[in-house]
């Protein structure tokens, strides 16, 4: 299914750019060397990297479905936070030990990269590089939590210089959440995305991309033309293209009909709190997660004009499959989670019961979950000149950056999978897509009878 229209309306699609609904050439193009399927982070990053100091660019067609950075980018939480410690121990388990720390560093970086990216190509996006705080409210996790850190510290196989970790009366206060059982603090961002990635996409464009909004893919052909080339058909003619980078997150499957149950749609809800223009909001020292549970939490970025972006609200809804598992529909808010975000503030944080702080604007957003929590990277299998990055269970904004300078360097430069610095588990493979396993379902139904999961959306 393509995106609904009438999309609910995220804050950061409160300013839009002049490319919001950009059509280079009033005609779709019958040709291209390289067709973009996406404009969100990923669409964007992969466009910026194909013309970064390139003398002889190839020609480019970006395809969105709806207006620029109208997806997952536009509605997330503006929340760049690495997972340094907290799944590394199930990854270990899962994975080993390489490949668990491949990811905790890959992660890490992309933190500096965007810093980097934002620097040199001067984007004003409200960019902070600033430390995250997890707090931990629920005794069950803390306890499990403490245990696995205390075991990763023990093993030496982790880079944690960079985490600090406070439990028992000393979380609370370093915190500032009320009850809080224990925190974690480490290096971590955040940002304006919609603002960054038209800043990206601008950029492509004056460098010859032809970005086509509102201009959904009906149909992807199972195989190319004789010549080699890919049809891609869309409710405004077809395009055939020597590339295709599928950059389509939860709508991958629509287009790629492999990827159906290991790309899945999953609805989730984000919102904006502000304190009235009178008062002088509580100051605010971290981005923060507060873990409810084991899988259940809110996450939180504290922006310069005093706003607060609060996402999740797991708690109110998660229960219900039917609200959120291989939804698309982002036109509906999810309404049981709407008057979580009431008096969040006042109840959670120390400082801001009399802060007036209220919500003022609540919307929905379709991410794209994998079955084994781990994004799709690289070639497509058996499909020849197909490519996709996609599939961040939520996670996308400290994955997508150097995961597409990777695909680009496969592209222009001939670079094998394995010379890109991407995390090996994130290859797009035969063996992933043929696993009948859904871990997203599994750790539900444990988490509904008790048991602990550790869930990778962060």
């Amino acid at each position: 299914m393509t995106p609904v229209p009438n999309s609910t309306t995220p804050f950061w699609r409160t300013d839009l750019h002049e490319l919001d609904g950009h059509r280079t050439t009033p005609d779709l193009p019958s040709e291209c060397d390289i067709l973009i399927i996406g404009a969100g982070f990923a669409g964007a990053a992969l466009a910026h990297y194909i013309y970064e100091d390139n003398p002889s660019p190839p020609s480019v067609v970006i395809l969105e479905a709806r207006e620029a950075c109208s997806g997952a980018t536009g509605r997330n939480g503006g929340h760049m936070k690495p997972d340094v410690y907290y799944n590394v121990p199930k990854y270990i388990e899962k994975y080993g030990v390489r490949a668990a720390v491949d990811v905790a560093r890959f992660e890490a970086s992309q933190v500096y990269a965007v810093k980097e990216l934002v620097e040199k190509e001067k984007i004003d996006c409200d960019f902070v590089l600033t430390r995250a705080c997890d707090a931990t409210l629920d005794p069950k996790l803390a306890r499990d939590t403490h245990r696995a850190f205390t075991q990763l510290v023990k093993s030496g196989v982790a880079d944690l210089k960079d985490v600090f970790y406070a439990h028992g009366k000393d979380a609370e206060r370093l915190s500032g959440v009320k009850g809080a059982l224990s925190c974690f603090t480490f290096t971590a961002g955040h940002v304006w995305p919609y603002k960054m990635v038209l800043h990206l996409l601008q950029n492509a464009v004056k460098n010859g991309a032809n970005l086509q909004t509102n201009t959904p893919v009906t149909n992807l052909s199972e195989t190319p033309l004789p010549d080699g080339r890919w049809p891609v058909t869309t409710d405004r003619g077809t395009i055939k293209a020597k590339k295709v980078l599928l950059a389509t997150n939860g709508y991958t499957a629509h287009l790629a009909p492999q990827f159906k149950d290991r790309i899945i749609p999953v609805r989730g809800t984000c919102s904006r709190i502000t304190v009235p223009k009178d008062r002088t909001p509580p100051f605010l020292p971290y981005t923060y997660s507060i873990r409810y549970g084991a899988g259940t939490y809110d996450y939180l970025i504290p922006r310069a004009d005093g706003s607060i972006i609060v996402g999740g609200a797991k708690p109110t809804f998660w229960h219900d499959r039917s609200q959120w598992y291989n939804v698309t529909d982002d036109s509906e808010l999810i309404e049981p989670a709407v008057s979580h975000f009431d008096g969040l503030m006042q109840r959670t944080f120390i400082g801001w019961e009399n802060s007036g702080a209220q919500t003022d604007k609540v919307w929905t957003g379709i991410m794209g979950w994998t079955s084994d929590f781990m994004p799709y990277v690289g070639e497509v299998p058996n499909k020849p000149n197909q490519m996709v990055l996609a599939g961040f269970s939520g996670h996308g904004m400290p994955l997508i950056l150097l995961s597409a300078k990777a695909i680009v360097q496969m592209l222009r430069h001939g670079k094998a999978f394995e010379e890109t610095g991407v995390p090996a588990i994130f290859r797009a493979t035969e063996e992933r897509l043929a696993s009948m396993k859904n871990e997203i379902l599994d750790g539900h139904s444990r988490k509904a009878t008790g048991s602990t999961i550790y869930n990778s959306v962060l």
